[in-house]
């Protein structure tokens, strides 16, 4: 028997052709079946989704640049005060009846709810057009 007269036993299998990309055999490092293992596969990116859900508008979470004051009602004046008394800033904060903003002493502004029986003097204050009504009177 001669080389030229050898033949193989078994005949040649053709290799069964799955994965398609790179040297990973049957699923490519895909793992097995699900929407990632699936060709053509269209996942949305993670940041498209933050983007998304960041709304549009300014009107959420919107903080303005200018300080809205704080008010303060007659009533409390009334009830804290003392006639003749001097009320500007400083002394409500003094007296625990508005609060700092970030440290510093707040703008203050003064409506109309309650009366005003006492003579006040008003320094430093916003003052609604009720309020200037009650204390020039």
């Amino acid at each position: 028997m001669q080389l030229h007269q050898v033949k193989p036993i078994h005949k040649q299998k053709s290799k069964k052709r799955v994965g398609r990309g790179g040297k990973r055999g049957t699923f490519s490092g895909k793992g097995v079946k699900g929407q990632k293992s699936r060709a053509g596969r269209k996942m949305r990116p993670e940041l498209r989704d933050f983007i998304k859900k960041i709304p549009k508008k300014r009107g959420y979470r919107f903080k303005s640049i200018n300080r809205k004051p704080k008010v303060v009602n007659l009533r409390n004046l009334e009830k804290f005060f003392n006639d003749g008394d001097l009320v500007n800033p400083e002394i409500l904060l003094e007296k625990g009846i508005v609060a700092r903003i970030k440290g510093k002493v707040p703008e203050v502004k003064i409506l109309g709810a309650g009366e005003l029986k006492k003579k006040l003097k008003i320094e430093n204050c916003l003052m609604s057009e009720s309020v200037k009504k009650a204390v020039e009177q």
